[in-house]
């Protein structure tokens, strides 16, 4: 029997290089031998504020650039958190076996605390409807960047609370880690992870103009001068794992050696390798983003949805029941 995979992903912002190479391309690898449960979690993007006209458009546009980029509806199931109100009940019932000690500690929700002057309940509880979000299918196992590790911890104590009190039910989640492509960095300051929340500068979109992609590539950091045998700096060593990543679907990594060692000998020209990066990198976007304009031009991506709905809800259902059952409700 094929293990059950379950991950989620939040609607707000623009999809970009750094979840595609960290998450989504993972995602899509995982369908050919996997049960595999995709969810666009729009419960946990309204822990901050968001505009709420445009979520629900920016729900459907994450269920297009998804499947552009290959999580098909046919082999997985594709839905909309929100659609499925038993996650949200599941939460609720989980928040009575979890400790306030144990989410006090949650590393993310200092970070994502730190500076506001309004702090939720909701961003405090996040990792319980997270926990709800996994353990509501039954997963077996999550696919992760390192930085949700200690999440996935939580939902497996929450996991064992839960067994330990009512009865054997949930299986406890094993981290799927995911070595390349997630810690990605930014182009303008590669001592920092690429990321929407930095600002535009700092990423690159899946969906992004050409042109914006190319001068992004052109203008990227890399350092003053080149030394043979120097240490690679931070910005030339992205633009390489960029290249490396780009480039290892077609298995053709010829490039990649040939400016390895142009760098060691002390002669790369960074302008060349900024040029095969962007090219590279196209090669890559370009496919995505005529996948995404066929979906969208086909008008089928509610009904897609609405397909997915109804698989996780049957799923969802038959486990709430029981989950009311052994409590007592």
């Amino acid at each position: 029997m094929a293990t059950r995979i379950f991950s989620g992903i939040q609607p707000t912002g623009t999809l970009h290089i750094g979840n595609y190479f960290g998450a989504i391309r993972n995602w899509a690898a995982l369908q050919a031998d996997h049960d595999c449960v995709y969810c666009i979690v729009d419960y946990h993007a309204i822990t901050i504020d968001i505009d709420s006209k445009a979520l629900r458009a920016a729900s459907r546009a994450m269920a297009l650039d998804l499947m552009a980029c290959g999580i098909d509806p046919k082999r997985s199931i594709l839905f909309i958190q929100s659609s499925v109100p038993e996650h949200a009940e599941l939460a609720w019932i989980l928040g009575c076996v979890t400790s306030y000690g144990d989410l006090a500690r949650m590393t993310q929700f200092k970070e994502k605390s730190a500076g506001r002057k309004f702090i939720s309940a909701g961003l405090f509880n996040y990792p319980i409807l997270q926990a709800a979000d996994i353990l509501l299918y039954k997963a077996q196992g999550v696919p992760v960047g390192e930085d949700q590790v200690q999440h996935l911890e939580l939902s497996r104590r929450i996991a064992r609370r839960f067994n330990a009190r009512f009865g054997e039910f949930f299986p406890e989640p094993e981290p799927i880690v995911e070595e390349k492509g997630g810690r990605l960095k930014s182009l303008a300051d590669p001592t920092k992870e690429m990321s929407k929340s930095a600002g535009e500068p700092n990423y690159i979109g899946v969906m992004e103009e050409e042109s914006s992609i190319r001068k992004k590539v052109r203008s990227a950091v890399t350092d003053t001068g080149l030394v043979a045998g120097e240490e690679m700096s931070p910005g030339v060593a992205n633009l390489f794992e960029i290249l490396e990543l780009a480039t290892e679907l077609s298995g053709d990594l010829s490039i990649v050696v040939e400016l390895h060692a142009d760098f060691k000998a002390g002669k790369l020209m960074y302008s060349r390798l900024k040029e095969v990066v962007f090219d590279s990198l196209m090669d890559v976007l370009r496919p995505i983003r005529q996948r995404r304009a066929e979906l969208e031009a086909s008008g089928k991506v509610e009904e897609i949805l609405a397909s997915g709905t109804k698989k996780a809800s049957a799923i969802a259902r038959e486990n709430i029941a029981r989950v009311r059952e052994m409590v007592g409700l």
